[in-house]
């Protein structure tokens, strides 16, 4: 790969956040735009450095769409080569980020989506995707979350995938099951999208799950009665399901979506070995509380999500947080280690509002112009 490697743009990974994050950015903006890259000092500051399984899966799941060429691609790996060598290619794809590494992994699989999910998006033709791993994981987005959160806010932008969960995967046994359909993304009505969620305007449902696997089923129904009952105080009522979830381990989850007129968020507690069903309850309900009482449109997460949508949908976008994250700020960087300046974060009354300018950014054209990108 000597030839490859000329004038290569040199990424450092261990920047503001210095998460997986902007591997995953960088691995999505090179597959879309055809453009190669190498990072350093990957996750250089975390506990255990460099690619972690659902990274390494995410890597080499990236070069299956896009023909890459790969350089360090293997698990603790500091120093990352990636060349695409073709336009994202729609099919059907398996990956399976237990493995990775031996003994299996609980991996999350939501974020090996993430990052196929735009570049295929921009394929020209469905793509199937079976992802096994974890499913409902720490620091990781579940799959909950990606299927009524992330989906239902990019879906204002064009984008558009089916989700299902044939087996929940916690941690650290894994061995979830998802199936995704991604769909073309829609051309715009106008010359370019637009979303304004700068002002959310009124709630309009307040809902959520609460689920357990191979446990009692009174920490269901607990879990259930404790949120329930947390959020009805706050003047919030709320339509919460109980659910008795297949999978391999044992876990538990209270998650909680507050839908606005103009705006969504998520939220997600875990249960743990002598945690109370009530404490998990309380802890999801407690961060819908915080959110709805800051006034902001999209959750903490959601707005590092949003942008590199925003952006390789050419869009105006424009919405309010409740602050201006390290993890956002680290993936506007990122986006612009590929691209101009096109993130705009400053201070408002409910936290933050964050601007994504569009027009003139043409990612179709590069990403689908041919087959060959070499």
């Amino acid at each position: 790969m000597a030839g490859a490697q000329a004038d290569v743009p040199e990424i450092d990974g261990s920047f503001g956040e210095g998460g997986g994050q902007i591997l995953r950015t960088a691995l999505s903006l090179a597959v879309a735009l055809g453009r190669p890259f190498r990072m350093r000092r990957i996750r250089a500051g975390r506990p255990k450095p460099g690619l972690r399984p659902q990274h390494l899966m995410a890597v080499r799941a990236a070069a299956a769409i896009s023909g890459a060429a790969v350089e360090g691609d293997h698990v603790g790996s500091q120093d990352l080569l990636f060349v695409p060598r073709h336009r994202p290619a729609g099919g059907d794809y398996t990956f399976d980020v237990g493995a990775t590494e031996a003994g299996g992994s609980a991996g999350a699989v939501s974020l090996v989506f993430q990052t196929l999910f735009l570049p295929l998006s921009l394929a020209g033709a469905p793509s199937r995707l079976t992802l096994v791993g974890g499913t409902h994981v720490p620091w990781s987005p579940p799959f909950h979350y990606l299927a009524h959160v992330y989906l239902s806010a990019v879906a204002a932008l064009g984008y558009r995938a089916d989700l299902a969960i044939q087996r929940w995967g916690w941690y650290p046994k894994g061995g979830g099951v998802v199936q995704a359909i991604i769909q073309p993304r829609d051309a715009p009505a106008g010359d370019v999208y637009s979303l304004d969620w700068t002002r959310r305007g009124r709630v309009t449902r307040v809902w959520g799950i609460s689920a357990a696997s191979n446990l009692p089923e009174h920490i269901i129904q607990r879990q259930k009665a404790q949120a329930t009952e947390t959020l009805r105080k706050a003047g919030l009522r709320a339509d919460i399901q109980e659910m008795d979830a297949p999978a391999a381990g044992f876990g538990t989850v209270v998650f909680l979506v507050a839908e606005y007129e103009s705006g969504i968020g998520g939220f997600t507690a875990y249960g743990a070995l002598r945690k109370p069903a009530e404490r998990v309850a309380e802890e999801a309900a407690r961060e819908l509380i915080r959110f709805h009482e800051t006034k902001a449109a999209v959750d903490e997460h959601l707005a590092d999500q949003l942008l590199l949508p925003a952006v390789l949908a050419d869009a105006d976008v424009a919405f309010t947080t409740p602050r201006a994250t390290e993890h956002l700020r680290t993936n506007a960087w990122a986006i612009g280690q590929f691209l101009s300046p096109r993130v705009e974060i400053e201070p408002h009354p409910a936290g933050a509002l964050v601007r994504v300018r569009g027009r003139g950014l043409g990612v179709e054209s590069p990403a689908l112009r041919g087959n060959d990108m070499a």
